[in-house]
């Protein structure tokens, strides 16, 4: 799941409670949260990990450190902006007339939402079709570094950043919506670098750990160590059941592959310079990953760590900022600061959900005639440039701009959403590839007309 986020800086708590009802509710998700969760507060102590017990946001006789009793199932997401999107304002006309600053930009779980981090508050958006759900603006010192959504229940996960920190860079808030307020919170020795969450867990990386909690109690459940991950790199399994975490290694270029069922973890060498960014399938079986020079993406199984597929954005180094899989394996989108998205066919058999058995799967006529260069009769003899399989569609940006991309839930669509607060469906042709056709185009950081 791609995120872009800019670095937070100088804590400063200050949430604004407002109850208004927008999300579904865990249980209309099958949760696995209790009704009554009793945490224990003993068995979360770690090397790195505080848990704060007089640090609440706001007052509460609960402890710092646990989830309260999951609220009432909820009508669905709106499909109408809130009467009132902005609550308590410092000043309403110049909060209007003011774009907010824009400090981070991620999808959901299944790229059906997206979520963005301001130096005010956090808003959330629908992708399909596009429209703002409701936002949160806080009376000062809003700013969120951090939006982690729990596909569209009431629960989000945030991290506090930019010049007037709405919460601490070292801590994880763990929002209920449904009543405006934090019920949870886990505290760190040094800034958070990034959270991932899942209906049963929640993941916090810091520069050179990652941390595994139960989402019930928030009890710690396994921590991993890795080489300096300054961009929080991170992705784990959406698929119930079985849990997979992919990591950083130890090294540079090293990916480590948590998988949970078989509790064995699996080191795969994808590259020679460090990694930039990867990702992961929805059942955790394929593995795309880039480094620092962001020519080549590579794509590995990831219950054997063999190399099923590489593909080659460019010739020119490029800083790769997200990858992500379609939901059927069939596409791969790239997007990097060259200003240009790519999409890539993959030759794999991904069968059902959880395969071990993963493989190259044959060339087709369509993946050949855009995937290998026509040279590959001479392949052992041309340097690798020129039977590198290439992409079967691009769509063409500002350069040097940061773009996260996902597909979208139409058939053939990606989704592009910009630092700059832009939104982009596009659409490819599976067949004839080339540029892709602009669906829509939207920035959804002005304020709209009433919807």
């Amino acid at each position: 799941m791609p995120t872009l986020s800019a670095l937070p800086n100088n804590p400063n708590p200050n949430p604004n409670p407002n109850p208004s009802p927008n999300f579904l509710s865990l249980d209309s998700l099958h949760s696995n949260l209790p009704s009554s969760p009793t945490p224990s507060m003993a068995s979360q102590q770690s090397e790195e990990l505080q848990f704060a017990t007089n640090s609440e946001p706001e007052p509460d006789s609960r402890p710092a450190n646990s989830l309260s009793s999951p609220p009432p199932p909820l009508p669905p997401i709106r499909t109408s902006f809130p009467q009132n999107p902005m609550p308590n304002p410092t000043s309403p006309d110049s909060l209007s007339s003011q774009h907010p600053a824009l400090l981070h930009v991620s999808f959901n779980q299944d790229s059906g939402c997206f979520a963005s981090g301001t130096d005010r508050g956090f808003r959330i958006y629908n992708c399909d079709p596009f429209r703002e759900i409701f936002r949160r603006d806080f009376d000062r010192g809003g700013g969120i570094a951090k939006v982690e959504m729990l596909f569209r229940c009431n629960i989000l996960a945030l991290v506090g950043g930019g010049p007037d920190p709405l919460y601490p860079v070292n801590k994880v808030m763990i929002w209920d919506d449904h009543q405006s307020r934090c019920i949870g919170e886990l505290s760190f020795r040094s800034e958070v670098r990034g959270v991932r969450l899942r209906r049963d867990r929640i993941v916090v990386v810091l520069e050179q750990k990652v941390f595994v909690y139960n989402f019930t109690d928030l009890k710690l459940l396994h921590q991993i160590e890795t080489i300096a991950n300054p961009k929080g790199l991170c992705e784990i399994s959406q698929s119930a059941g079985k849990l997979v975490l992919v990591c950083p290694g130890l090294q540079k270029g090293q990916v480590r592959v948590e998988h949970y069922a078989s509790k064995r973890p699996k080191f795969i060498m994808a590259h020679d310079s460090r990694i930039a960014c990867f990702a992961l399938t929805q059942d955790g079986g394929l593995l795309a990953t880039a480094s620092s020079k962001g020519t080549l993406v590579r794509v590995f199984n990831t219950f054997d760590g063999s190399l099923l597929q590489e593909v080659r954005r460019g010739a020119d180094r490029a800083e790769i900022y997200s990858l992500a899989f379609s939901a059927t394996a069939q596409w791969l989108a790239v997007s990097s600061d060259k200003g240009t998205v790519h999409v890539f066919s993959l030759k794999v058999n991904y069968g059902s959900p959880g395969n071990d058995n993963l493989h190259a799967a044959p060339e087709s006529n369509t993946s050949a005639a855009f995937g290998g260069s026509s040279l590959s009769f001479i392949k052992g003899v041309l340097p690798r440039y020129f039977s590198s399989e290439w992409s079967v569609a691009q769509f063409h940006l500002v350069e040097g701009a940061q773009y996260i991309v996902a597909f979208g839930h139409q058939k053939n669509t990606v989704i592009i959403l910009g630092m700059d607060g832009s939104f982009y469906r596009c659409q490819f042709d599976p067949v004839k590839g080339g540029e892709m056709s602009q669906l829509e185009y939207h920035n959804f950081l002005k304020p709209d007309e009433p919807f």
